[in-house]
């Protein structure tokens, strides 16, 4: 019974793993970057090998940790204020699936 209690463990936490999707969300005017993970019910947050959401001043940096957890794509989402900010409707954000 133990045994497949543990094998019940294993396959939860491999299905947790695969419902993460690896992101880099990039602010207009800014050279920040935040590096998380998009969860199954679409919040942002970290990674499953990090203790919390990284903030970097590159792109490149950011891709860089992505790599060394040996992610092969990341979808890179920039986000504006500007529409908002003017009182006009907003507009989605622009998303770009990259390979690492």
């Amino acid at each position: 019974m133990d045994i497949h209690f543990q094998e019940s463990s294993q396959v939860q936490e491999t299905s947790k793993i695969q419902q993460f999707s690896p992101k880099i969300i990039g602010v207009a005017d800014s050279t920040q970057y935040l590096v998380g993970a998009i969860d199954c019910k679409n919040n942002f947050v970290e990674l499953n090998e990090e203790k919390r959401i990284r903030c970097f001043n590159s792109l490149a940096q950011a891709k860089d940790l992505l790599r060394s957890h040996q992610y092969k794509t990341v979808e890179l989402e920039y986000q504006s204020a500007y529409d908002e900010m003017c009182g006009l409707p907003s507009c989605d954000n622009y998303k770009e699936l990259i390979q690492l």
